[in-house]
């Protein structure tokens, strides 16, 4: 796994899609969309096609096995 990149969020939790925009991942809500319906994202190594999938602290979010962000939550 290459280098893990740390996202602070401000709740305890983040639906997918808006941390893929929050991360600077996609630039929209429609690419966020895209990506997941697609397969592109898994969180903690597992494909995950539901935007509205809530992340929690520590959860791991991978593009296309290549790029990992981990969810940082400030609270």
């Amino acid at each position: 796994m290459d280098k893990i990149n740390e996202v602070k969020i401000k709740t305890k939790e983040i639906k997918l899609d808006q941390f893929l925009k929050w991360a600077n991942i996609s630039a929209s809500g429609g690419e966020a969309k895209e990506l997941i319906v697609s397969g592109a994202v898994t969180v903690n190594n597992i494909v995950e096609t539901k935007r509205g999938r809530k992340l929690k602290h520590e959860d791991v979010v991978g593009i296309n096995n290549q790029k990992f962000f981990k969810v940082i939550s400030l609270t």
